[in-house]
Formats: structure tokens, sequence, C-alpha cells
């Protein structure tokens, strides 16, 4: 691996290369990247060279700005612990680094609005070079969330709403961990808008925050989980959670947005293997429904 640092000449890099094992001498390449009049066109950033190679192949190489990254995958609806984790394996920096980076909501640039990193480390397909710390690298996803608020005018919208653009990603994070698919979103957004809107107001009732609370993995929480005294625990209390109990993707930010009217209250995944969901609007069929996921599970 060979960095090339901002500012560095050519004759600078010819001596790593040599030093490293990369080319047969300085002269070689100083020579090999003059021919090609390239002299000032080197990129700065980590490259992976194999020893041994021609000078001219080097030259390449180095200009053509294929640095070496880190490739990292963050998925819809992970909560912040484990893209934390994700990004700690990924990255091969400590975990403590992330969240202590994560502290400082100005330096990584999270909205006025937000608690904290949850909910907005947006989930995506990242490069990262490998010299990047971890403020570098959380700024770069909540850029990424900014510019998914912005296609969604998120902030006008949540307006539009009655609601805090924060509590609208709250609701996002709940449509995201709630739904089997996408085409479920809008249905579930509008079981919570609904529930938040009758007078007086029905709890949310939603297990995916319960299990947020308890850090615990499952779509149905038990009698002992509905113990839990969290505020997160919607069972217990009216309203929406604190904060989001996930990072949602931007199709659940659109649903968030942008709920069904159909009249829904209820929901109950009645497949949980094929991802099939059923809404009603009546608690005599929600009890019938259940009865179904019963049988299904």
């Amino acid at each position: 691996m060979i960095e090339v640092k901002d500012g560095q000449s050519a004759s600078d890099v010819a001596k790593t290369l040599q030093a490293q094992g990369v080319v047969a001498s300085e002269r070689a390449f100083t020579n090999a990247i003059a021919s090609a009049g390239k002299s000032s066109a080197l990129q700065p950033g980590q490259y992976t060279l194999k020893k041994g190679m021609s000078a001219a192949t080097a030259v390449d190489l180095l200009v053509s700005g294929k640095k070496l990254q880190n490739t990292v995958l963050i998925k819809e609806g992970e909560r912040l612990s484990s893209v934390i984790a994700i990004l700690a394996k990924q990255t091969k920096k400590p975990a403590e680094e992330f969240f202590e980076a994560a502290k400082d909501k100005e330096a990584i640039g999270l909205p006025r609005y937000a608690r904290g990193l949850e909910g907005y480390a947006f989930p995506a397909t990242y490069q990262f070079e490998p010299n990047a710390s971890a403020t570098q690298i959380l700024t770069q996803m909540v850029d990424r969330y900014t510019q998914a608020a912005g296609k969604t005018n998120l902030e006008e919208a949540a307006k539009q709403l009655g609601h805090t653009p924060a509590e609208i990603m709250t609701i996002a994070s709940i449509v995201q961990a709630e739904a089997g698919t996408r085409e479920d979103m809008p249905k579930i957004a509008e079981v919570i808008y609904n529930r938040l809107a009758l007078k007086p107001a029905m709890k949310l009732q939603m297990d995916s925050t319960v299990m947020y609370a308890l850090k615990k993995y499952a779509i149905e929480a038990s009698n002992a989980d509905l113990k839990s005294t969290s505020k997160y625990n919607t069972y217990m209390y009216q309203g929406l959670p604190p904060g989001p109990i996930g990072n949602p993707g931007e199709h659940a930010i659109e649903a968030a947005l942008n709920p069904s009217e159909s009249g829904y209250l209820y929901f109950v995944t009645t497949d949980p293997k094929n991802k099939v969901t059923k809404f009603t609007a009546r608690e005599d069929e929600f009890w019938k429904l259940k009865a179904e996921y019963e049988r299904n599970k």
C-alpha cells in the first residue's frame, strides 16, 4: 500500500516507490511520468500496487484516481449500534472512536432537530478512504441523509403534517422496522398517524419500539417485554417514543410524509415468513388477524 500525500512531487513519490520495491529505481518512475506528461497529475490517496511492476504501469495507477477504499454497505433500518459495529469491522477502527465522534453533533453535521445520530446515519453503500477518521466517515453518512431530506422536502412537508422533522424521522424509523414490504410502508405510517389523532389518543403499541428499548430483535414482544419502563415502550406510554429506533431509508421517509388514507388503525403481519401484513380499521377484525398470525406462527 502506497500513500500519495497532498503536495508531494513526482520525485518524492518515486523515492517511496523504490523503497517499497514497486519500481526498479527513482529515475525509472520520474522518467516515465515525465514522458507521459503527468508529473503534476498525481492524485493524493492510498493505492495498492504490486512489487516489481513497470514504472509506466505505476504512473497509470497513481494518476488514475483509483484509490484504495473501503466499501461499506449499511442496510435500511439498522440501529446505530449495528451501524457502528459494521463500520468498525470494515474500516478496522475501534468502535469507541465512532461512538465518541457521534457525540459531536456539530462536527458531523447533524441537523439542529436531531437528538443524536440514531435515525440520521443514512443507509447506503459508501466508499471510505482508509485514512478517513471516524468523524469524516460519520459526516459523510449525515451528508447523505441531508441529501435525502432535501429530496423529500422533509422540513416543509413535516410542517404541513403538523409534526417536527424529528417526529417524522421517528415515525419513518418505526415504519422501516415494522414494514415487510415497501408497499406496506404508507399504510403503517397511516396507522401511526390515525392512532395519534384519536381523541383521546390511542397508544401506538408497536413491538418494534419495545424491542429497541430492550436491545432485542423480534417481531413480537413478550408479556415480560411489555413491562419495560423505558419511554420507548409504546404499550405503556402515549405518543411517539423519544427518538428514532433505527436508521430509515428514503422509502420509509417518503411513506412517513405520504401516509395512505384508508382509515386503518390496526395491522398484523399474519404470515411473517412471506412478509404478508394485513390492515383493518376495526378492532374485531384485528383480533381475527391476530388469530391468523398465531396459526401461521
